[in-house]
């Protein structure tokens, strides 16, 4: 072989070897989708050994043969539904928080090394399950750390605090967290739907208040629009009416004038009452115009007060009823005070009624006696001694009766008198004794009246002294 061979075979030889060498280097370049991560592992590799691979997120990298390896990881993300059920809340209640997390392995430099320390080779499903204890435990300990009213209130700050939670954990195994959705939550004690009742029932209220308000402003404004329409359709039939009335007045003016001289007076006072009977009619405008402006502000003062007692009948219904009681019970008090104090002023009346009529009676007997004692007195001459005497006349025999009653209610049983017919000298015997003291020990007649302050004339007899009796042997 010559040299022309030998250089010729040389340089195919030199092709191939570069041929080689470019095919080489073309099969081991590896280049990274923008939906991967690659992952080179082996020999010369991390510049310090801080890392046993190197992460590669777009671009590409040369893999040595024999002293190198490499891989891919996905970045496709992934979906974890987590039905997270009895939780204990800050409160200790139980609730239940179905949720999704949607997380990716992370592009990001200082944490690539992370997902290929923990993921590389991993499948979807253990990254998933690996994942979901995570984000499980986190979400747990989220829970506890908020009460009720803070995890259902505010939405946003929950999702907000459980990534704050989950978030840190997952880059531990090279995971970013994307989003977090809360789907509904509930509790076994039914708290959050009572919440929610109240909540639902305050919004209604407050959008009846606002209805409230807006259809009073709405009548107001209807009013004052009716108003105004009232007043403006009153002042133009004013103005009209006393326009037709000045031109009729002013067109018979002047057939007055043209007819003739000799009616012109009549013809002023014509106009001269057209005249008044339009100022009439125009006070009549502005009357009903004022009425119908005092019925109008008369109807909107209506509505104030209904809205006033309509929101204070809803604000005080059970103080209006116990007011009602009260003054019930005060009315009735009052009433039962009220008969007591008739029933006591008409007994009075009728003690005062009853009294007056026996001084009435007594004062009108003492009367008459006195007119009687008066006239008797003029009757007798004026002498006091004889109409006393006369009256003393009028009582002897209601005397007499007294003395005579006294003896007769005397009940002598059996009376025994032994008399032998002895005398003592002056006639009488022991038995006319006896008789004769016995009517001596009644008062003589003379003495009866001396002791009521009375002479009565010797006229009307004495007591006689002691004479002859005669004798009884025995009375019974």
């Amino acid at each position: 072989m010559n040299s022309n061979g030998l250089v010729i075979f040389g340089g195919i030889i030199a092709v191939v070897a570069v041929v080689a060498l470019i095919v080489f280097i073309v099969n081991r370049y590896r280049k990274c989708p923008s939906d991967k991560i690659l992952v080179i592992w082996g020999a010369l590799l991390g510049g310090g050994g801080e890392r046993s691979s190197k992460c590669i997120h777009g671009g590409g990298a040369f893999v040595w043969p024999l002293v190198q390896d490499y891989a891919y990881m996905s970045l496709t993300p992934l979906t974890i539904n987590i039905s997270l059920s009895g939780a204990l809340s800050k409160q200790n209640i139980r609730i239940n928080v179905p949720s999704s997390f949607t997380v990716q392995i992370s592009p990001d430099d200082d944490i690539m090394g992370n997902a290929a320390d923990c993921l590389l080779n991993q499948t979807s499903d253990a990254i998933e399950d690996m994942a979901r204890n995570i984000i499980l435990g986190q979400l747990r300990l989220t829970v506890a750390s908020l009460t009720i009213e803070e995890i259902n209130g505010d939405r946003e700050n929950f999702q907000e605090t459980i990534r704050t939670n989950v978030e840190p954990e997952l880059k531990k195994i090279g995971l970013k967290l994307i989003n977090v959705n809360i789907t509904d939550i509930t509790d076994e004690a039914d708290y959050i739907e009572s919440i929610g009742k109240k909540a639902a029932s305050e919004a209604s209220n407050k959008a009846k208040v606002d209805v409230a308000i807006q259809d009073k402003l709405g009548s107001i404004g209807e009013s004052e629009a009716r108003r105004e329409r009232d007043i403006q359709v009153a002042n133009n039939n004013a103005e009209a009416q006393k326009g037709i009335k000045k031109a009729e007045a002013n067109q018979r003016c002047y057939v007055a004038e043209q007819e003739s001289q000799a009616i012109k007076g009549e013809n002023e006072a014509k106009q001269a009452m057209a005249l008044s009977n339009a100022e009439l009619r125009v006070i009549e405008a502005e009357a009903f115009r004022k009425a119908e402006v005092a019925n109008r502000e008369a109807e909107v003062e209506i509505q104030k007060a209904q809205y006033a007692a309509e929101k204070q009948r809803l604000n005080a219904a059970e103080i209006a009823q116990q007011e009602i009681d009260k003054q019930k019970l005060i009315i009735e008090a009052e009433a039962e005070a009220e008969k007591a104090r008739q029933l006591a002023r008409g007994e009075a009346d009728a003690v005062l009624f009853k009294y007056k009529a026996e001084a009435e009676g007594q004062q009108a007997l003492l009367e008459a006696k006195a007119e009687g004692y008066r006239r008797l007195v003029q009757s007798a001459g004026e002498d006091v001694g004889a109409a006393s005497t006369l009256l003393m006349i009028e009582k002897l025999q209601e005397i007499v009766s007294l003395q005579t009653e006294a003896i007769r209610n005397i009940k002598i049983d059996k009376v025994t008198v032994w008399d032998h017919g002895d005398s003592n000298g002056d006639g009488k015997t022991s038995t006319a004794d006896f008789l004769s003291g016995m009517v001596k020990s009644l008062p003589p007649l003379h003495d009866v009246a001396k002791m009521a302050g009375l002479e009565l004339p010797q006229y009307l007899g004495s007591v006689k002294g002691k004479g002859p009796a005669p004798s009884a042997t025995k009375a019974e």
